[in-house]
């Protein structure tokens, strides 16, 4: 399974968004340092969901952060992160 689907089965199954685009944006950052030859280093999520009600901007971001947070340690190197309520 890639880091894309994996991000994309763990936000699915714990926040049941309405929303889920997650784009991997390494082919941007090649050549940079952090940028893994294979990819899948930087990536952009827009999500909305309807857990993100009554939370802070922050509040959501870190749900987010925490259910991401084994990417978060190991391939992932950038999250450009947009949680949307519903």
């Amino acid at each position: 399974m890639t880091v894309k689907q994996n991000i994309e089965k763990k936000l699915n199954n714990q926040l049941q968004p309405t929303m889920l685009e997650v784009i991997d944006e390494s082919d941007l950052h090649i050549g940079h340092e952090h940028a893994r030859p294979e990819g899948e280093s930087h990536f952009r999520v827009r999500i909305a969901s309807p857990l993100f009600a009554n939370l802070s901007r922050v509040q959501a971001h870190r749900m987010v952060h925490d259910i991401i947070k084994e990417e978060l340690k190991g391939p992932i190197h950038a999250l450009a992160l947009e949680t949307i309520k519903p």
